[in-house]
């Protein structure tokens, strides 16, 4: 297994954030308030959110945001992450085109996660909190959190989507074992999960449903307040850690990417790797495509719709302009827990609308066909989101086997799949199956969730 990596010294650990929303030609549009209909104000959501998450969701000026010492201390602990050349996946496809990978899975928690985890609980022990709540999917968010939490002294109360928290138990464990209280969801807890539990009692969850859950919690609780791995503009900000890192470190390999690639739930890690080099196309000539590699069975990018909807199924977020399924979806009960979410961020969203990203839906058949082998010729087993981001890498790669073209291609490795061998397992035995969603699928969710594709945006 051949490979090079490209380190950075712990003194080039990014010292702001990249915030696009400067930059981007189009702003995204702006929350709205479900009651009034007018856009939301930072201080409208410091009841729910950290103060400073807050203005930072909303700062369309300051191109670059100061990253707290604290923080950045914290950072230096598995930052700057390496940049790997993929020697051993480009002879195994016999293309022509250099591979780059970002490995974010040497953070302590496993994932790209880490980056805005410790900067919302920094945040949040600033202004005086001490209990935060979240919501997590495949785990990896959770187990971020968790650590962040510990890190900072401040107690993690987390909502994990049924499904995942009974197909990753180990992910469970990682979170109870730095400290976090978990709770399969939906749940009896609150009145958001009796009424999901009472209307369907054999709800397997989803990350709309277990976000109505936290966002309950921290709405009656003392002293508490609510984070978000992903989706919000602020998340996306504290990501970009990962670009700005990588462009440096592509400098060091004497190439620039032709292609970046993230797989894509929310918008975090396609986000973070993505957009500190999109503000060379707006400025400086540069043509590299981004491509958003989401799962097949729900597919918001590729098949929704772009509408004002609610981040989860309760309604109790602010309503966000997104492509969305409608938030009342229910996705398949596939591996790639992270990526089940009905919507995308505002960022993202608007960016997609202008033509400045591209987005491709993978089978989960497929997705861990790349992903094993990519273990096999790299030595690292990726999580199965990650695996959507190598699918389309590996798309990618052969087609430049096809004509010859000698592209650069960067992909974000979000983070490891050692917690998440049982779907290998199913794989391996051939007991994984692929899930579709048709056109017709979704205009029939926005049915029911009250939207009218009429109204896009």
């Amino acid at each position: 297994m051949k490979q090079k990596k490209f380190m950075l010294p712990e003194s080039e650990i990014p010292t702001a954030w990249y915030n696009v929303q400067a930059d981007m030609p189009n702003k995204p549009y702006l929350p709205l308030n479900p009651a009034t209909g007018e856009p939301l104000k930072a201080e409208d959501m410091y009841a729910i959110f950290p103060e400073e998450c807050a203005r930072q969701e909303l700062n369309r000026t300051d191109r670059f945001i100061p990253i707290p010492e604290a923080v950045r201390e914290k950072y230096s602990s598995y930052r700057c992450t390496p940049l790997v050349r993929a020697y051993g996946l480009e002879e195994a496809l016999g293309t022509p085109a250099h591979i780059y990978f970002k490995n974010e899975s040497v953070s302590p928690a496993g994932s790209h996660k880490l980056n805005s985890a410790l900067a919302q609980a920094y945040y949040a022990k600033q202004e005086g909190t001490t209990n935060i709540t979240t919501e997590t999917g495949a785990g990896q968010w959770g187990g971020a959190l968790s650590y962040a939490a510990k890190a900072f002294g401040l107690e993690l109360a987390v909502y994990m989507v049924k499904i995942s928290y009974e197909q990753k138990p180990y992910r469970r464990s990682i979170m109870q074992t730095f400290g976090a209280n978990v709770t399969p969801s939906p749940s009896m807890s609150t009145r958001a999960g009796k009424d999901i539990i009472t209307y369907d009692p054999n709800n397997q969850g989803s990350l709309g449903t277990a976000i109505s859950e936290a966002l309950e919690l921290a709405r009656t609780t003392p002293h508490c307040k609510y984070v978000l791995g992903s989706v919000l503009n602020h998340v996306c900000l504290h990501q970009t850690v990962i670009g700005l890192e990588a462009e440096k470190q592509m400098e060091l390999a004497g190439e620039y990417p032709d292609i970046v690639i993230g797989c894509f739930g929310g918008g975090s890690n396609f986000s973070g790797i993505s957009l500190p080099f999109l503000r060379h196309n707006f400025f400086d000539g540069k043509k590299t495509r981004f491509i958003a590699a989401e799962p097949s069975s729900c597919p918001k990018l590729t098949k929704g719709v772009y509408l004002y909807d609610f981040g989860d199924v309760a309604g109790y977020t602010p309503k966000l302009a997104m492509y969305t399924l409608g938030h009342n979806f229910r996705p398949a009960n596939i591996h790639a827990g992270g990526l089940r979410y009905h919507g995308s961020g505002s960022i993202v969203a608007q960016l997609l609308k202008d033509g400045f990203i591209e987005a491709v839906d993978i089978d989960q058949l497929d997705s861990f066909k790349a992903g094993t082998l990519f273990a096999r010729t790299e030595g690292i087993i990726p999580a199965p989101e990650s695996c959507h981001a190598i699918a389309a890498t590996v798309k990618e790669a052969l087609e430049c086997k096809k004509t010859g073209e000698k592209k650069t291609i960067l992909f974000n490795l979000s983070g490891h799949g050692l917690v998440d061998m049982s779907a290998y397992d199913q794989y391996i035995a051939g007991d994984l199956v692929n899930y579709t969603v048709t056109e017709k699928d979704v205009l029939e969710n926005l049915a029911k969730s009250d939207l009218d594709p009429s109204k896009a945006l």
